[in-house]
């Protein structure tokens, strides 16, 4: 053996635990290990220390065990020492399979078939001194491969049967568990992954293994066998129904949104109409209230001159009354003064000699003259009874009447009477429109038109109809004639 010697393993990834051949060595000895290995140093069959990452010498310093076991005069170890080296990376897509059929009872239908699995799987060191004390001994090394290199075992021979018990034992059961449909197994192969791998990690464990990752790959199914293909048909049936029931609660559900659509559409429609309704009323309200103050306007600035001309009036008389005369001692002056003329202008014809005749033709035409002012002053009138030609003594001739205006008139609107004159109505303000007989007021434009079917003015119908049965009805009325409807 040489005084140094210098111990590393630099072999591949597919080795877990490998032993450095040499044994028995002195102080001079150094032990690299490399990132993710660990070397684990034993003594006379026992694991004495274990070394991580690093460059160690192997004297006392290091290893309190050789003060005493190293000899002082050559430095060469006086018991049996031997050093493992631990590779700590996981091992990537380590394949495993089961050697036979698994059978799996289908729950619907309760026919059995038959079913295969494999896959791959990364596999680590947990810890190294149990996996070295469990299972290498005094093998050279292990690896997960075939044997070989000088490896007396493989860690894929060891453990094939623990993986396959594994499987047969928990892949129908975890099928079941996840509620799997055995034709459509592929969608869940990562759910039954990690069913499969917690039901594995024990058993690795207790030998300081362990699993990151478990992948079932592919589940082989029997599709030869009847059973299996029944399944299948029933899962096409199924499928279709599925299909259907889908494509019928989407139709339902487009008829549903249909509706919606088309009731929020005939919702905002009626709203629309609601609201132009508003405004046409709104507008005519506005009308009618505008026409309503115009009038009561009207009517109080004519109450005001009728108040200012009786109010003048009374105050002429006031006048007249202080002065000891009235309105009829004026008029009778008046008249005498007139008749007093008429005479004066007599006597120059008489003394001219214009003879009786002139002077009497004078006379009958001032008392013609004045026989018509009879309406006016009455008193005058009897005054000249005597001179009227043609009418016996102490008979007298009666004056024509003069016709007198009506005194009221009818609203057209609320059929009230209101005093003759008046230009609107004092109950309802609506505008008073004299009409002859064959005329009219067009309802639409408000303007007078000949009574027919249409307003020559606006073109607009001048027929009513009932709103509830729509029978015609006449102009001004407020019930319908048919139905009785108020309008």
């Amino acid at each position: 053996m040489a005084l140094s010697e210098l111990i590393k393993y630099e072999g591949d990834n597919s080795t877990f635990i490998w032993k450095y051949p040499h044994e028995d060595f002195n102080n001079m000895t150094q032990l690299i290990v490399h990132e993710s290995q660990e070397a684990i140093f034993f003594a006379n069959g026992q694991a004495a220390d274990t070394f991580g990452p690093g460059r160690y010498k192997l004297d006392a310093e290091n290893i309190p065990i050789l003060t005493k076991l190293i000899n002082i005069v050559t430095g060469v170890s006086v018991f049996h020492c031997e050093v493992y080296f631990i590779n700590k990376t996981v091992q990537m897509a380590v394949k495993w399979g089961t050697d036979s059929k698994v059978r799996f009872v289908e729950p619907t239908l309760g026919v059995p078939v038959e079913l295969g699995a494999s896959g791959e799987m990364n596999l680590a060191v947990s810890d190294g001194r149990k996996m070295l004390i469990s299972l290498v001994g005094t093998m050279k090394g292990i690896a997960w491969g075939a044997e070989g290199n000088g490896f007396t075992k493989s860690l894929q021979t060891s453990f094939r049967p623990l993986i396959v018990t594994a499987i047969k034992s928990n892949l129908s059961a975890a099928i079941k568990q996840k509620n799997i449909d055995i034709v459509e197994i592929d969608e869940h192969l990562a759910d039954l992954s990690e069913s499969l791998r917690e039901k594995i990690v024990p058993g690795f464990e207790e030998y300081g293994l362990t699993i990151p990752q478990f992948y079932v790959t592919n589940i082989v199914l029997p599709e030869s066998d009847p059973n299996f293909k029944r399944l299948r048909d029933l899962h096409t049936i199924s499928l279709q129904k599925k299909m259907a029931a889908a494509e019928a609660e989407v139709r339902t559900a487009q008829a549903q949104s249909r509706e919606a659509y088309m009731t929020v559409e005939a919702e905002s429609e009626a709203k629309i109409k609601a609201a132009q309704r508003g405004a046409i009323l709104e507008g005519q309200t506005t009308e009618t209230e505008i026409a309503r103050r115009e009038a009561e306007r009207k009517l109080i600035q004519a109450q005001a001159e009728v108040q200012a001309a009786q109010m003048a009036g009374m105050a002429e008389a006031a006048v007249m009354q202080a002065k000891g005369y009235n309105q009829k001692d004026v008029l009778q002056a008046e008249v005498q003064k007139a008749y007093a003329e008429g005479i004066g202008n007599m006597g120059p014809a008489i003394s001219a000699g214009g003879g009786g005749g002139s002077v009497m033709g004078d006379m009958l035409g001032l008392g013609i003259g004045m026989a018509a002012m009879g309406a006016v002053a009455p008193q005058i009138g009897d005054m000249m009874k005597g001179f009227q030609p043609g009418v016996p003594t102490g008979q007298t001739v009666q004056s024509p009447q003069t016709a007198q205006p009506a005194a009221t008139v009818t609203c057209p609107s609320c059929g009230k009477e209101v005093p003759a004159g008046a230009k609107f109505c004092l109950e309802c303000g609506a505008k008073i429109v004299v009409l002859k007989e064959n005329e009219m007021i067009c309802p639409s434009c408000g303007q007078k038109t000949p009574k027919g079917k249409y307003c020559i003015e606006c073109g607009s119908s001048l027929i009513r109809r009932c709103p509830s049965c729509g029978a015609e009805v006449p102009q001004g009325g407020k019930f319908c004639l048919e139905c009785g409807t108020k309008l």
